[in-house]
């Protein structure tokens, strides 16, 4: 018998008898599951895929084992995990709502914030501001330390070629305080046409930046996973992280990518990627003697152009 194929999501489907009644449950706001959170192995770099049908529709994270699960209804991935595994709390990778299986009410709870700006982090404009006055060292939840944006990223099998140039963006200042602020660019991803792939590149840049620069995390590392995929399928696997490329053939792309997918044109200042490289040449010139003159040292003197590069 196949099973039937889950809803985008299981919000949508709610009615609202169903969400009002959810919201009056006491056990809304005393879930008595929360201390079976384990914050240890929850990983949110990874994509979005449910562990069992790898679909990417209405997925929830198992926030007891770390594991992705689709649906949430009766006969669904993640309600027979809970029923199976005694794992009854679940967050929406999708809307950041937090639920309990079986049972299937909505658990509302400041403690749980943490987890959900760890999926998804964002940072205000005095907090970008204030990045390189406070550079001081982050406490992970596991103990380790570690320096926001300047952080490992992992080595899934032969992207380092990929990382450095990573690592290297996140400390560019302008293009690190225009990705942290997702707002500055969905404008302008909205105006792509349907369906541009592109606009994955630019997405995935943003969440890793963010990412890379979060204080809060619950380990002192980041995997590029996502970031990686998008690398691969908007190059048409001309880069890949199975197999080692060369770094500046990397970023020559990804800059000229990067800068059509937000729009950008021939013009200067047409997009934040033409704005902190794209430079300009300064060029000048002087008046020299006439050729035949020549200087009481014998050298004669020659016409020159002089021109020099600023960024």
């Amino acid at each position: 018998m196949k099973r039937e194929a889950a809803p985008d999501s299981d919000d949508e489907m709610e009615s609202p008898t169903r969400k009002k009644r959810n919201a009056e449950n006491p056990l809304s706001k005393q879930c008595p599951y929360l201390d079976t959170i384990n914050r240890t192995v929850l990983d949110f770099d990874f994509e979005k895929l449910c562990s069992v049908s790898l679909s990417h529709l209405n997925v929830y994270a198992c926030l007891v084992c770390g594991k992705y699960f689709q649906g949430r209804g009766n006969n669904t991935h993640a309600y027979t995990h809970s029923v199976e595994q005694s794992h009854h709390v679940f967050l929406n990778l999708s809307s950041l709502r937090f639920y309990c299986l079986p049972d299937g009410y909505e658990i509302i709870d400041q403690s749980l914030e943490d987890i959900t700006y760890n999926v998804k982090p964002q940072f205000s404009v005095a907090e970008i501001k204030s990045l390189d006055v406070k550079n001081r060292l982050a406490i992970a939840y596991d103990g380790s330390s570690y320096l926001p944006g300047v952080l490992g990223l992992n080595n899934i099998k032969a992207n380092d070629y990929c990382n450095v140039i990573f690592q290297a963006l996140s400390n560019v200042r302008p293009i690190r305080d225009y990705f942290l602020a997702e707002s500055n660019y969905t404008a302008e991803l909205a105006k792509r046409p349907p369906g541009d792939v592109m606009v994955v590149l630019v997405q995935r840049f943003g969440e890793l930046i963010r990412k890379m620069w979060n204080s809060r995390k619950f380990k002192a590392h980041v995997s590029p996973h996502e970031m990686l995929q998008a690398v691969v399928l908007c190059s048409k696997k001309k880069f890949q992280f199975t197999k080692q490329g060369d770094a500046v053939d990397l970023i020559c792309w990804f800059l000229n990518a990067m800068h059509e997918s937000l729009n950008g044109t021939k013009q200067p200042g047409s997009s934040i990627i033409y704005k902190t490289f794209r430079g300009a040449m300064n060029i000048y010139s002087r008046k020299l003697p006439p050729v035949e003159a020549v200087s009481s040292s014998g050298v004669r003197h020659r016409s020159c152009l002089c021109m020099k590069f600023f960024s």
